[in-house]
């Protein structure tokens, strides 16, 4: 378009046409108390204001005892307090440990107990999710009441049930004619024992989250699946499996997180009930935050104990890492 004098519109207004009006021009006509400002800055600092309590608090909570204690694991700290740089002594001293070797060896047994947990959790869930199923807000109650459960008192509980000497569960079992078993007291049976109250502790919070991806599943899916003449049973495996991989694998990566760094119930069951925290039970089943709260708090070697707490959180890692990778093969998003 041209104007008279041979000026374009874009030369009379002195820029290009369409091109945005920059934040800081005024808007002509507005009085000047109601003109736009710069709000770049005004959104972040109020953007810094909403999240600073809660930077504050995972700096003093969660970042500084993680630096703290990284450091730590350099050094050998004394009864008395105070620490020394030792460098990397205590790093050489976790690789010839037989304790660190068993106590990660538990920690992932009682973690592969765990995860059978997870499928239980599914099939439970797919049977509170059938419609029409009588007292389903109470078995759903029920379920999750081990979540809300005090995790000492759970293990202080399960401790007098699997007890050898007195427990129900032996009376149980003398009353069909099998002998009963030291579930606790024996090592053979030990870590087994912790691991099923693991499961039960944690089914509850499994199930909910696998109640919550059925109802993501769209009901279109089994009428088709009913119409190709698929059974229950077909359509669980080739309809609800498929479909629930998500929520599977967010299960799965929690309940690694959570089965390795397992430390109550290990305490409660098979350290208190064996009347001590030297008892050679505990010693055989001990898990590695237990391994840890035992230097630590116990022999008093902080050095040793941030040594190996820091080697739990690289053993995590890789563990979720691995998961991470693997579920590019397994897990189906819609």
């Amino acid at each position: 378009m041209r104007v008279r004098g041979g000026r374009g519109l874009s030369a009379i207004l002195g820029r290009r046409v369409g091109a945005p009006r920059p934040a800081t021009e005024p808007v002509p006509g507005l009085p000047r108390s109601r003109r736009l400002v710069p709000a770049t800055w005004r959104e972040a600092l109020a953007g810094f204001l909403f999240v600073a309590p809660v930077t504050v608090l995972l700096g003093i909570f969660q970042l500084y005892p993680m630096v703290r204690g990284a450091y730590l694991s350099f050094t050998d700290s004394g009864f008395f307090g105070g620490s020394t740089f030792n460098g990397l002594d205590n790093y050489r001293r976790l690789m010839s440990d037989p304790e660190v070797l068993g106590a990660f060896r538990n920690s992932l047994v009682y973690t592969a107990i765990i995860l059978v947990g997870v499928p239980v959790a599914m099939v439970i869930a797919v049977q509170l999710n059938i419609k029409g199923i009588r007292f389903k807000a109470g078995y759903r109650v029920l379920f999750f009441l081990p979540v809300v459960v005090i995790p000492v008192a759970a293990g202080l509980t399960w401790s007098t049930v699997l007890n050898g000497d007195y427990g129900p569960v032996n009376a149980a079992l003398e009353a069909f004619g099998i002998p009963g078993q030291a579930w606790l007291q024996d090592k053979r049976f030990a870590l087994a024992a912790v691991g099923l109250v693991g499961v039960w502790s944690m089914l509850g919070y499994n199930v909910v989250l696998f109640l919550a991806g059925l109802q993501n599943i769209p009901q279109d899916v089994y009428d088709a699946a009913a119409l190709d003449g698929a059974g229950p049973v077909r359509t669980f495996r080739s309809v609800t499996v498929p479909l629930l991989t998500p929520v599977t694998f967010f299960v799965s990566v929690t309940s690694v997180i959570t089965a390795m760094q397992m430390f109550d119930l290990m305490f409660t069951m098979v350290g208190v009930a064996n009347g001590g925290l030297r008892n050679p039970i505990i010693n055989d089943t001990q898990t590695v935050v237990y391994l840890f709260y035992r230097m630590g708090f116990v022999e008093n070697d902080r050095g040793y104990a941030s040594a190996i707490a820091v080697l739990l959180l690289v053993v995590v890692l890789a563990l979720t890492a691995v998961q991470f990778r693997l579920q590019r093969r397994w897990v189906e998003y819609a």
